[in-house]
């Protein structure tokens, strides 16, 4: 009885039985609330990560690679023109392709006979590869190579293309790849995005769908990529204003943390920690984009002084500087909009094609073997591909091809794939993928795999469903893992 009157004395006063109820249910209340946070709210409870939502987090078993560096061609480049040799199209040009359903690809009423590829092929390394005469540098690293002939996708046209191989879906609103990863991963980096985009810098715009190619969709906010403009700082809004100095900054953030402490807001949760990520950032990033800090030796490498590539090369030299410092994802789109400002070789297949890779080439096979000296491949995943392929027929009055989501032709090297591999083919003339189909699903749950993330594992729960990058389908390609 004294112990209960004890307690009774420490109780609060209460003028009412309303106050009483009111106090009471409170407790019960937020019990209930704070079970509802914790499906809504995983930047809270997601686990290893605690209040910081980007700290690195356990896979889901032993990963291959911790970092993935995606080459993106954009616009769709020819696989029957490039990886994918087809000796019976050059037989066959000028032929009607019979029972050809002209809704395949995008324009219907310019539909052509079969047509030759423009460029000679010829085998490279010692897993004799068909390469076509495109990609002189490329070909010497094809034996690092992991080949899939067998991609096909669900859209012919570029955004719904675009959204489907970033997101898993041909709709916008749904996290990207990237995305996935770092939520499922967090970041090795405390002071650089885990997950950064680099698109094409000479004026050419940005692909179709814009940022949702590299957006997080129903996931918080803090998991989107990080895209560095082309032109001017590279990441806005990073520096200080002049009149504002170190201490006042950090006043104002530790201001907004204390503020923000009794909130359990997701997105308020991730735009105070962009904040913090921004300032840790200004000292940071600078040094990492700083590619005069890198041998004259290293910059020929990446062909650096090729007028024709110093973009794209800048951007993949950046890219392996990110990785090597912790970054999780790295996306590096190569073309713009739309038609010749991109891989989009309606009009002439062999003047697009040429100057696109003439700018890709050798900065990739840079990017190869420079991760291969420093021993950064083993590690990091790398990725060459676009949204769909292009049809073996010519686009009528042109000397071009229309795109074909029926087959295109994807390479991974490095991060625990297998070197000189081929898996899938197309039919003999490359139009549709016929043997060991490889689904964008399929696609992308072997990339999850090789970073350690089983892709029917995770799942985000959203609107009361759990969602996951590959929906409800996906298998990984077995035959191409080391």
């Amino acid at each position: 009885m004294n112990a209960l009157r004890n307690f009774a004395s420490r109780l609060p006063a209460m003028d009412s039985r309303r106050d009483f109820l009111a106090q009471a249910g409170n407790g019960f209340g937020l019990l209930a609330l704070g079970s509802l946070l914790a499906d809504e709210c995983p930047i809270a409870n997601a686990s290893g990560s605690g209040p910081d939502p980007l700290a690195p987090k356990k896979s889901h078993f032993a990963a291959k690679a911790k970092s993935v560096i995606w080459l993106f061609m954009n616009g769709g480049p020819s696989h029957v023109d490039t990886w994918d040799f087809k000796p019976e199209l050059a037989r066959r040009d000028g032929q009607e392709l019979k029972g050809f359903d002209k809704n395949t690809g995008f324009f219907t009423d310019q539909v052509g006979p079969l047509m030759k590829s423009p460029f000679k092929f010829a085998q490279h390394g010692k897993s004799g590869t068909w390469v076509s005469e495109l990609f002189p540098h490329m070909s010497k690293h094809v034996d690092k190579m992991a080949f899939l002939h067998s991609c096909w996708t669900d859209s012919n046209n570029h955004s719904p293309a675009l959204f489907k191989v970033n997101t898993g879906m041909a709709r916008m609103g749904f996290p990207c790849l990237g995305s996935w990863v770092t939520y499922g991963l967090g970041s090795e980096s405390r002071n650089l995005p885990a997950f950064c985009v680099m698109y094409d810098t000479l004026g050419r715009g940005v692909p179709k769908g814009h940022s949702q190619n590299w957006g997080a969709g129903f996931l918080p906010s803090v998991y989107q990529g990080t895209a560095f403009k082309p032109q001017g700082d590279p990441i806005e809004n990073l520096k200080r204003s002049a009149e504002m100095g170190d201490e006042q900054q950090r006043a104002q953030l530790d201001l907004l943390k204390k503020l923000n402490s009794k909130s359990a807001d997701a997105d308020l949760t991730a735009r105070i920690e962009s904040f913090e990520l921004a300032y840790r950032m200004q000292m940071a990033a600078p040094e990492a984009l700083d590619i005069n800090k890198e041998s004259k030796t290293t910059h020929a490498m990446y062909g650096l002084d090729n007028p024709k590539a110093t973009h794209f090369a800048k951007q993949c030299l950046v890219a392996r500087r990110l990785v090597e410092r912790g970054v999780r994802f790295v996306q590096v789109y190569s073309g713009g909009m739309e038609n010749d400002l991109s891989w989009d070789g309606h009009s002439n297949i062999q003047k697009n094609h040429g100057g696109f890779a003439m700018e890709t080439d050798q900065p990739i096979a840079g990017l190869l073997a420079d991760l291969d000296a420093r021993g950064l491949l083993d590690s990091t995943l790398v990725i060459w591909g676009g949204e769909f392929g292009r049809l073996p027929i010519v686009q009528k009055g042109s000397s071009g091809r229309d795109h074909n989501p029926h087959a295109f032709t994807v390479w991974m090297a490095g991060g625990g794939v297998k070197g000189g591999v081929h898996h899938g083919a197309t039919d003999e003339i490359g139009f549709k993928a016929v043997e060991d189909r490889v689904s964008i699903n399929d696609l992308h749950a072997t990339i999850l795999n090789r970073i350690g993330l089983d892709h029917k594992k995770l799942t985000y729960r959203y609107n009361g469903r759990d969602f996951r990058l590959t929906d409800v389908a996906g298998n990984v390609v077995e035959k191409i893992l080391a």
